[in-house]
């Protein structure tokens, strides 16, 4: 099954003509003619961009996880590829709804007039994994039904099985291969998949991000309607909005289209190390914004944890960036061991300032992250740094934040509007703050064990540790009478052998 999946994954390359991209140096000139006189028959007269959306689309859903992340990233491609493919985010083909229909009625064993008071046929949006119905409870209550796609898990399987001899490919025939654990990174990708194909698992993300920002004025979360919900169905709250990649609408309806951009930064930041628990599919087609300038998260397949080390690291390192204290960045480095342990710390900061320095003071539309990247793989390979797998997701998810920064505020500051935040978090969790609110997390395990203490230390008196060591004593002083004894025992006979010698020479 795999070689006809890898033989497909050609045939629509070429069918598409995405041959112009991977042959793009002009060294490849030749090739590139060679294929255009072979293939004549085919029609590439549509723009690039659109032949690009088409293929990702008929290669599934990975290949459209793909695209989306690409199409938040207009400082990298051109925005004719861009535009195109935005419309990966929320418009792939639906299925049909006799499919669909046929999946709720095996969910909930009934008939769909019995489960739903109303329920609108065509989907409001399809996405690579599922698409989304409109429908009403029979309370009255407005839901949007997520319905997996049908054999999508099979599909999956079989792309994540090509990714994985890629990635073994890599680390067999690339000199850096083992150290940026492609392995590692496809299983941490897999993990999350898998988990995004389990919408009951998606449903538990929701509720979890909902408390999470219980009250909150930055961010709106729908609620979960849990009777209705199934592995392969999830039903919540219609949250009403504009779509945020809709700018004009957005100013249309006096939306402060600045602090949107601002916001986002800060509700990145406030997931990731306030709650070790963020969004990490942030692309355009999940977010929405209400009619009070507040986002709405619409989709939660796809959710990313750190624990407190891995925060703590980031913070410093993050911090320590904004300062321009590279000297620090690279000790952060060491300490987390990301670095390996012989790396001199001023050689390693020396390379990140080059790479960090230019950036700074500058709005990010006229910051080359592309560059940046390209220079920072180039330093992480001349020091060793080693892919942390547990990141990726994290990676993802900054990067489609500063894209749709980029699109909703090319002036905007990423860097000046992250750095107060950080630091108010950073002072809540060292200091005499930090102090205090680590005793208010762990009051409640002492008052469990302070009651204990006069049972415990009566414990302990009883058990005698000074007899142990009496004992202990005792042991070792009898075993160094017996030494003594054969040094004795030694000592007389050698002096009787001198004796001897002595005496036998003198007769």
């Amino acid at each position: 099954m795999r070689i006809f999946r890898v033989i497909k994954i050609f045939y629509i390359v070429l069918r598409y003509g995405l041959d112009e991209f991977l042959l793009a140096h002009e060294r490849m000139r030749w090739l590139r003619f060679l294929l255009r006189f072979a293939l004549f028959f085919r029609n590439t007269q549509q723009p690039r961009g659109e032949r690009l959306r088409l293929a990702l689309e008929a290669l599934g859903p990975i290949f459209v996880k793909f695209g989306q992340l690409l199409s938040t990233r207009r400082d990298l491609i051109p925005s004719d590829i861009s535009d195109e493919l935005a419309k990966l985010q929320d418009q792939v083909p639906p299925f049909s709804s006799v499919q669909a229909i046929a999946i709720l009625e095996t969910a909930y064993q009934k008939k769909l007039s019995e489960v739903f008071k109303q329920f609108d046929v065509n989907p409001t949006a399809s996405a690579s994994v599922a698409q989304v119905h409109f429908a009403v409870l029979p309370d009255g209550r407005e839901v949007a039904v997520k319905i997996l796609r049908p054999g999508i898990v099979e599909v999956i399987e079989h792309d994540l099985a090509l990714l994985n001899i890629c990635a073994v490919l890599i680390e067999r025939l690339w000199a850096d291969g083992k150290r940026l654990k492609p392995r590692q990174v496809v299983a941490e990708f897999e993990k999350y998949l898998h988990d995004e194909l389990d919408l009951m698992r998606e449903a538990a993300s929701a509720s979890q991000l909902k408390r999470n920002f219980a009250n909150s004025k930055l961010l709106l979360v729908p609620e979960m309607y849990w009777d209705w919900c199934d592995t392969n169905v999830m039903v919540m709250e219609r949250m009403y909005g504009i779509p945020i990649s809709q700018i004009n609408a957005l100013r249309a309806a006096n939306i402060n289209i600045s602090k949107l951009a601002s916001d986002g930064v800060e509700i990145f930041y406030m997931q990731v190390f306030r709650d070790g628990f963020f969004h990490a599919d942030m692309h355009p087609g999940n977010i929405q914004v209400s009619a009070d300038g507040r986002y709405i998260a619409l989709d939660f397949g796809i959710m990313g944890t750190l624990t407190e080390t891995d925060k703590n690291y980031l913070a410093q390192n993050f911090i320590a960036f904004f300062n321009r204290d590279y000297k620090r960045v690279a000790e952060v480095h060491l300490e987390s061991g990301w670095v390996p342990s012989h790396t001199r710390v001023d050689e390693l900061e020396a390379a990140i300032r080059s790479v960090c320095e230019p950036i700074f003071d500058k709005p990010l539309r006229d910051v080359s992250f592309g560059k940046i990247l390209l220079r920072l793989f180039q330093t992480s390979r001349r020091f060793g740094v080693e892919i942390q797998p547990q990141l990726v997701l994290l990676q993802k998810t900054l990067l489609n934040i500063e894209g749709l920064g980029l699109q909703l505020d090319p002036e905007l500051d990423l860097w000046k509007t992250a750095k107060p935040w950080l630091e108010r978090w950073m002072s809540e969790q060292v200091g005499w703050r930090g102090f205090m609110r680590s005793l208010k997390d762990e009051a409640p395990r002492y008052v469990t064990l302070l009651p204990q203490i006069p049972r415990l230390l009566h414990q302990r008196l009883n058990e005698n540790p000074l007899a142990q060591y009496e004992a202990a004593f005792l042991e070792l002083a009898a075993q160094q009478r017996k030494r003594n004894f054969w040094l004795m025992i030694i000592a007389i006979s050698a002096v009787t052998a001198v004796f001897w010698l002595v005496m036998r020479d003198s007769l």
